[in-house]
């Protein structure tokens, strides 16, 4: 599964729009719209952010893995 699967995977299961996961996690609209089409990747501190947030919620440790192993 690419990283563009496993966050729009893990926005769904927080039953979050792109716009509601920029806002938890302090990042433009954009910057997730990018994330899910594949022309960017969350840069540390954003990656960080969606797997603390991502614990925190109780999201399956198979997507944080994938969050944390995909460059």
């Amino acid at each position: 599964m690419e990283l563009s699967e496993a966050i729009k995977k893990v926005r769904l299961k927080l039953c979050l729009s792109q716009e509601g996961l920029a806002r938890e996690l302090h990042v433009g609209f954009t910057s997730v719209n990018r994330w899910e089409n594949n022309h960017t990747k969350p840069n540390q501190i954003a990656r960080y952010a969606l797997i603390e947030l991502c614990k925190n919620r109780n999201i399956s440790p198979e997507l944080i893995e994938l969050l944390i192993k995909t460059k």
